[in-house]
């Protein structure tokens, strides 16, 4: 056999050995890429399901439904390739497209759940902080159009005011059933001073008036039992303050 068999053969045999480690590595990374897809796809389905199930029945609407319906629908059947077995997933599937066939009619059945402690306000607030980041990396995946996920911005923030509504006036009114005008006052007037705070407040006149009234009672009570109006519970105020604190999560812009 000639030198120059011999050098190509072991040429050859190199870049074989070559080929066939790069076949490996992309297959490999193939493999990851797959797993950290079916990954990312599951958690985003978790987290849609989570939302469009625990959501509060007063904060949650067929259109809001409709949309997270069509969401996991969309990752579900990106899931499908990835998934193995396939029954789970074509299961959801069919029973999502059922629901969505349904329109504005779709069954809202969420139970309504009273905001009556800072503990379940806080974590409707953190359902409403997932809602808006699932929305948010939906336009930027396209998934979403701009348009859409704006207008789902706009009443995620909405939900947020109502959240705080339905909040304040529950602690207001619980605090006052407790005898403690001191607590319902402080309550009352952050509700107020909440409201007053939105960009416009004339959308949520009826319920300022609600709470300006409450508010009015309260101080009268004060008066009467001879306390004064400023009395507050330094506790009460920091929780309230932790509720209401800056919420950069809101603050994020939908990109055209």
């Amino acid at each position: 056999m000639s030198p120059l068999v011999i050098t190509l053969l072991i040429v050859g045999g190199i870049v074989i050995l070559i080929a066939i480690a790069y076949i490996n590595h992309m297959v490999e990374n193939n493999k990851l890429e797959k797993a950290r897809l079916k990954a990312d796809l599951n958690d985003r389905i978790r987290r849609l399901s989570d939302i469009c199930d625990s959501m509060p029945g007063q904060l949650m609407t067929p259109e809001l439904k409709l949309l997270l319906s069509r969401l996991q629908l969309h990752f579900s059947e990106r899931m499908l390739p990835l998934d193995k077995s396939h029954t789970g997933t074509k299961a959801r599937i069919e029973e999502l497209r059922k629901l969505i066939a349904q329109g504005e009619s779709i069954p809202v059945r969420n139970p309504p759940q009273p905001i009556l402690t800072e503990v379940k306000a806080k974590e409707v607030r953190f359902q409403l902080e997932n809602l808006h980041g699932q929305i948010t990396r939906c336009a930027q995946d396209a998934v979403l159009s701009a348009n859409e996920a704006k207008h789902w911005v706009k009443h995620i923030r909405h939900m947020l005011v109502q959240l705080h509504i339905e909040f304040f006036g529950n602690l207001g009114q619980q605090a006052l059933q407790n005898n403690q005008p001191g607590q319902a006052r402080l309550a009352f007037e952050r509700g107020v001073q909440y409201l007053r705070k939105q960009p416009d407040p004339s959308h949520y006149q009826s319920a300022l008036n609600t709470l300006e009234r409450q508010l009015a009672q309260a101080n009268a009570l004060l008066v009467d039992m001879g306390k004064p109006v400023t009395d507050a519970s330094s506790e009460l105020t920091e929780g309230l303050k932790s509720l209401e604190g800056d919420d950069d999560w809101k603050k994020k812009n939908i990109y055209d």
